[in-house]
């Protein structure tokens, strides 16, 4: 069985403010190694149910040489390898080969989420909203619909109880949710000590694991539409001119694509990531 870890670490117990993410930062080295552990427990749930292959990818933007490139290497897992360095959201070579199952770990939810620990929408760009179709959806419905793409489900959810809430939306009952904190306000949150986190996070990814139905395969409807709200007017120029996108409000931008993936290359070029 291969399985797929996209991890994020605004979604990790024990983490509530901007300066805990961001590399360099004194707070960032407890940070990383909270993120790295909780990975390690996905790993372990993911092995007790019989994976044989698993792949991690740090899909978090610290900063500088930090970015997607944020875990402890000396204590990850043994039986883990992991993707570091790799361009947001472009990771596909596990998923091309065939991917049994992905795990979502550390996730927070999408932008403006009143109770969403450090919520937004990818951070370098500061979308507004952004809509598949008519599913209102953050950084955890992007990472889905890349999976999806490839016929690969979403078997867990980890993070805090807004981006949980958020997941059932798209994902509803199929996949497992493991909330470690509940958002108080944007940063703050009561939180789940680290070590019970782990286990909740290691017992969740082995029981969506051992199912026969390991979740969701998240398919937004084709012809796909992809509609983004910016948050100022000078941030639509760089959407004008592009094949298949056109301005449709002052602050809103809309891709079109006989897929998925093609309104999200056409929305998210490779070369501008």
């Amino acid at each position: 069985m291969r399985v797929l870890i996209m991890s994020d670490l605004e979604g990790v117990s024990g983490i509530v403010t901007w300066k805990q993410t961001e590399g360099g930062s004194p707070m960032f080295e407890e940070a990383r190694r909270l993120y790295t552990e909780e990975i390690n427990a996905a790993v372990r749930g993911a092995l007790a149910a019989g994976a044989t292959e698993i792949v991690a990818v740090d899909c978090h933007g610290a900063g500088g040489d930090w970015t997607f490139n944020s875990y402890v290497p000396e204590l990850l897992h043994p039986e883990c390898e992991w993707v570091a360095h790799h361009k947001w959201s472009r990771y596909t070579e596990l998923l091309e080969r065939g991917c049994d199952a992905a795990l979502m770990v550390g996730m927070h939810a999408r932008a403006g989420t009143p109770d969403g620990v450090l919520c937004h929408t990818i951070s370098t760009v500061t979308w507004r909203n952004l809509w598949f179709n008519d599913d209102l959806v953050g950084e955890l419905g992007i990472n889905a619909a890349l999976c999806g793409h490839f016929g690969c489900p979403v078997a867990l959810v980890t993070g805090d109880e807004a981006v949980c809430r958020e997941s059932r939306e798209i994902l509803g009952d199929d996949a497992v949710y493991v909330a470690v904190k509940t958002g108080l306000s944007r940063y703050s949150a009561r939180q789940i000590p680290p070590v019970r986190a782990r286990q909740m996070i290691e017992e969740g990814a082995r029981a969506a694991l051992s199912r026969p139905n390991k979740g969701r395969v998240y398919v937004p409807a084709r012809p796909t539409a992809i509609t983004i709200e910016v948050e100022a007017v000078d941030k639509v120029g760089q959407f004008r001119g592009r094949d298949g996108v056109e301005v449709i409000e002052p602050l809103k931008v809309r891709a079109h694509g006989n897929d998925w993936m093609e309104a999200w290359d056409r929305i998210w070029p490779q070369a501008d990531v």
